[in-house]
C-alpha cells in the first residue's frame, strides 16, 4: 500500500491555502511487524519507524509543511526531483540541512537532473551546508542513457518489500520527467486449516513449511511446502508527472498504473487564451481537459490533479464568477468519467494495488483502489 500526502499543490508561487509542489509517498507493508492484521486501506498501525517514504519534488517551504505531518526525516528513503524550475526544487537545500540537524546519519538517495547536483554544490560551498550523511546522487540523464535497466532504480526496503522507480521524459520548457513508482510486497501464508485437516498438529514443522522447507513428520510422512503455503504478491503502481504539456508521453507508463497524479495548471479555455495572447511564449503546461482526455483514452480508473495556477481559489462553486476549483473539476469531468480528485495541501490518499494469489485461486484478483483518508493535519 502507498500513502500519498500532498505537501504543496500550487503552480509557480504559493498562495494562502497552497504551497508550491511537493508530494510525500509512504511505502506501507500491512504484513510488517507492528501492523494490524489484514489489509485495511487506512491502517496507520504499522510501526512508524518502519514506514519508509519518498519525496517527489521539494518546492520552497516543504520542510515547513512537513512539520504539520507525522513524517520523519529519519525514514526518508529517496528524493526525486522532476525538473529544475524553482517551484519544484528551491526547498531542497533547506530540507537537507534540517535533516542533518535532526540527527540523520543514514545515506539518502537523490534522483534528479544533473543541474540539481551543481545547485547543491554551490550551497555547500557558499553557505557551509554540512551533511553528516552520504547523499547518493543519481543523475536522471545518466539513468536514461544506460543500456541495462534504462531509467530504473530499484530500492530493497526488506526481503519482502521492494520499490522500482522508473523515469519517464516529459514535454516542458526545460527537461522534465515523471516517475512511476511500483511497490511489490510478497507475503507467504501457511494453510493451517489444511494442515489440521491432514492430522498435522502445530509444531516447529509449521514454521519450516512456511519458510519454504520440505519436512518429514514423526510418523514418516513427507510434506511439501508448496502444498501448504500460498505466496501472494501485491503490486501497487502510481505515476507522478512533473510539468508536462503532453500527457501522451506517459502512455506506456500508465498502462498498468493504479493512479496517475498529473498537473492541471489551467482550464483549457484559460490555457488557449494564454497561448493566443503571447504566441511567442508557450508555458507548456496541461489543462484539466487535456489530462482528462488522456486519462479517458487510456481507460485510467483514478487520477489526481494538482499544480493549480494561483488564479484559482480553493473553494468549489461552479456558479461563482471568481475562478475556483469547480472550473478545473468541470473541465476534466467534461471528458473524463473515472474517479477524479483535486489535490489540496495535506490531503492524504491510500493506493492499494491488486493482489495476485498463487495457484490461480478463485478470487485471486482484487481490484486496486484509491481512497481519500483525510488531512495530515488531523490524522
Amino acid at each position: 500500500m502507498l500513502k500519498l500526502t500532498f505537501l504543496g499543490t500550487s503552480a509557480g508561487v504559493p498562495t494562502k491555502q497552497r504551497n508550491v509542489t511537493a508530494l510525500a509517498i509512504e511505502c506501507l507493508n500491512p504484513h510488517a511487524s507492528g501492523s494490524s492484521k489484514g489489509n485495511q486501506p487506512h491502517s496507520n498501525n504499522q510501526n512508524r519507524k518502519s514506514r519508509p517514504w519518498l519525496l517527489i519534488d521539494c518546492g520552497e517551504g516543504t520542510q515547513q509543511q512537513l512539520l504539520h505531518t507525522k513524517l520523519s526525516f529519519h525514514q526518508l528513503t529517496a528524493i526525486c526531483i522532476t525538473h529544475v524550475h524553482g517551484d519544484h526544487c528551491y526547498g531542497l537545500p533547506g530540507l537537507l540541512a534540517s535533516a542533518a540537524m535532526s540527527g540523520r546519519r543514514e545515506p539518502l538517495t537523490l534522483i534528479a537532473p544533473k543541474a540539481i547536483s551543481a545547485l547543491l554544490d554551490a550551497f555547500i560551498l557558499h553557505t557551509e551546508l554540512y551533511l553528516p550523511f552520504t547523499l547518493n546522487f543519481v543523475s536522471i540523464e545518466n539513468l536514461l542513457s544506460q543500456e541495462v535497466n534504462k531509467g530504473k532504480v530499484k530500492i530493497d526496503l526488506d526481503n519482502q518489500h521492494q520499490l522500482m522507480i522508473e523515469v519517464h521524459p516529459l514535454s516542458h520548457r526545460v527537461p522534465s520527467h515523471g516517475f512511476s513508482i511500483t511497490q511489490t510486497i510478497s507475503h507467504r501464508t501457511l494453510d493451517t486449516d489444511k494442515l489440521v485437516a491432514n492430522g498435522i498438529p502445530a509444531s516447529a514443522l509449521w514454521g519450516k513449511l512456511q519458510q519454504g522447507e520440505n519436512v518429514i513428520t514423526e510418523d514418516g510422512r513427507q510434506l511439501r511446502s508448496a502444498d501448504y503455503v500460498h505466496d501472494d504478491v501485491q503490486r501497487t503502481k502510481v505515476v507522478i508527472a512533473g510539468d508536462n504539456d503532453t500527457p501522451d508521453c506517459l502512455s506506456t507508463a500508465v498502462m498498468d498504473a493504479d493512479l496517475l497524479v498529473h498537473e492541471a495548471t489551467y482550464t483549457h479555455e484559460v490555457m488557449m487564451a494564454i497561448q493566443a495572447r503571447n504566441p511567442d511564449f508557450d508555458p507548456m503546461h496541461s489543462s484539466a481537459h487535456i489530462v482528462g482526455t488522456f486519462a479517458q483514452k487510456m481507460s485510467l480508473k483514478n487520477i489526481i490533479l494538482t499544480h493549480f495556477s494561483a488564479r484559482y481559489q480553493s473553494f468549489d462553486n461552479p456558479d461563482s464568477e471568481t475562478p475556483n476549483m469547480a472550473y478545473i473539476r468541470l473541465d476534466a469531468q467534461s471528458v473524463y468519467q473515472g474517479n477524479l480528485w483535486l489535490a489540496e495541501d495535506f490531503a492524504q490518499y491510500t493506493v492499494n494495488g491488486a493482489i495476485d494469489l498463487a495457484d490461480n485461486q478463485e478470487g485471486s484478483q482484487k481490484e486496486s483502489r484509491v481512497q481519500y483518508v483525510g488531512s495530515a493535519r488531523s490524522n
